[in-house]
């Protein structure tokens, strides 16, 4: 790699593409929201899970589910059993903070709200930040039925400020630790008089979504980040956001599905809610949505049993999620034989507990497919004396039987507020999932 490093302007407009995707995605429902109105412009149509399809080669469309979880897709060219799905799937959620049912509460002269931990944030991050809030309402409305719509606050709304060293003299020796019931409520406002201030959320949720306060039934809020995302670096090589983690891998499996005119088989993209806590759920990777969409399909497509279970067998899965970038403050963290560095391409990930689910067959195709685009590739295994994380892939091989390969992009401050990543590493993503939904037919093993 030389100095400084050059960036091309397609590479500098993905990840101008990308930061922007972040920025008006600030809660799962408002990712999803954002890949559907990018699907609509792309042609693709919405259908119901309630209703019956019929589909024929070159039909693109996609189906929500729960508002925090998107499957779309392209029927492709030649006949679905002899093909098989190409399918690329990654998670909408990201660890954080998620305010409580009665969140508000009086301490002193201020108003905090209580919150949730949602899946394995670095806690110590939210702190001395402009935080707001984003999520969806569900509201009854003047026929009685329920509605759901998204909201977000734009503007600084909450915070979480930190003691002063006088007050936590050995902070920079131990670490900020933070008790998890009694000092994560976030300062929300002044009380201005003895009356009752447990509707002081609503009031303010029921303004800023212009309807009554009483017509809110219930609502689902996280904590997000005000800060827009950045470009950093010597020579702007860097980007940094919320939520990188994962939308990063959502963008651009969104970004490669709808550069396709047409492709011989048929692509698929998921895009899923509660990979953070688990995924098993309604909306969730470990649930039946993609498996159902998949049969679906392959019923509205004139499929018989045999015939989809033919094209499960020539189907390819991708599971993207990021990877855990070299540090160089930290190298004792990391396998010497398996760091990866960013803007160096993207990474195959390996564990032999089956966290990752990469084959060495698997792991041969992604290979093909990164050479056929031109991109460098990396391989990732996790330090023997940490516990490894996990991604959807194993679970959807294991339930949809289908092969797998993990793979991401390097990542520095995974779980952070404020995480970074390669503008190079985006682009190159796109590129070699591009080629994915072009290939061909899938290697045996």
């Amino acid at each position: 790699m030389t100095y400084p490093l050059k960036i091309e302007e397609e590479q500098q407009l993905n990840a101008s593409r990308l930061l922007r995707f972040i920025d008006n995605s600030p809660s799962p429902w408002h990712a999803a929201a954002s890949i559907a109105a990018q699907l609509e412009q792309a042609g693709y149509r919405r259908y119901s899970e309630q209703q019956g399809w019929r589909l024929k080669s070159g039909d693109k469309g996609y189906v929500l589910r729960a508002d925090a979880s998107l499957i779309c897709f392209r029927i492709g060219n030649e006949p679905l059993r002899q093909t098989g799905f190409r399918v690329i799937g990654a998670h909408t959620d990201s660890p954080g903070l998620r305010v409580k049912p009665r969140p508000v509460i009086a301490s002193g002269n201020m108003l905090r709200l209580g919150v949730e931990i949602y899946g394995g944030p670095i806690l110590a991050t939210f702190t001395d930040r402009d935080l707001s809030l984003a999520g969806r309402l569900i509201i009854r409305n003047d026929g009685g039925s329920l509605e759901m719509r998204l909201i977000r606050f734009a503007q600084p709304l909450v915070r979480l400020p930190n003691l002063p060293i006088h007050l936590n003299r050995n902070v920079n020796e131990d670490g900020l630790k933070l008790h998890k019931q009694n000092e994560l409520p976030l300062l929300f406002g002044n009380i201005e008089s003895s009356d009752d201030n447990s509707r002081a959320l609503l009031a303010l949720l029921a303004e800023q979504a212009a309807i009554d306060a009483d017509a809110i039934v219930s609502t689902e809020l996280s904590v997000c980040d005000t800060q827009c995302g950045s470009f950093w670096g010597s020579s702007n090589e860097f980007i940094a956001n919320s939520q990188l983690d994962n939308l990063a891998s959502c963008h651009a499996a969104l970004t490669a599905l709808t550069a396709q005119e047409s492709s011989a088989a048929t692509s698929v993209c998921g895009f899923f809610d509660h990979e953070e806590v688990g995924s098993v759920s309604y909306q969730g990777a470990g649930g039946n949505f993609l498996s159902v969409l998949l049969e679906r399909i392959a019923q509205a497509s004139g499929l018989s049993d045999e015939d989809h279970n033919r094209a499960i067998a020539s189907s390819f899965f991708v599971s993207a999620d990021m990877a855990h970038a070299w540090h160089p403050n930290f190298p004792a963290v990391y396998d010497e034989q398996h760091r990866i560095f960013v803007n160096k391409g993207p990474v195959i990930k390996h564990n032999a507990n089956q966290s990752y689910a990469t084959s060495a067959v698997s792991e041969a195709c992604f290979i093909g497919w990164c050479e056929a685009a031109g991109v460098e590739y990396q391989r990732y295994v996790h330090c023997n004396d940490l516990r490894c994380g996990g991604t959807i892939g194993s679970t959807l091989a294991a339930s949809l039987g289908m092969r797998t390969v993990d793979v991401g992009n390097p990542l520095w401050a995974m779980h952070s507020l404020r995480e970074s990543a390669g503008v190079l590493d985006h682009s190159a993503m796109i590129r070699v999932m591009e080629q994915f939904f072009q290939c061909g037919r899938i290697a045996s093993g």
